[in-house]
């Protein structure tokens, strides 16, 4: 296996399930804030939508079956 297809099959496998799922979420840390003496650490949410998803899926199936000599 070449390393175009390993990439391939990984954006393949991502993106179905980021559609079977609805989607991906997660957070990561955010700005300190000290308010009257007391600190407290936020966080951010993030989401990554099924419409990413599906094009992840479709470039994945581009990539695997698009031959790179043919231009």
């Amino acid at each position: 296996m070449n390393p175009r297809t390993i990439i391939a099959i990984v954006l393949i496998a991502v993106g179905v399930v980021a559609l079977l799922y609805t989607g991906f979420s997660f957070s990561t840390p955010g700005a300190p804030v000290n308010f009257l003496g007391m600190h407290f650490q936020t966080t951010e949410k993030h989401f990554i939508s099924p419409i990413i998803g599906a094009i992840l899926a479709i470039g994945g199936v581009v990539l695997l079956f698009v031959d790179p000599k043919r231009s």
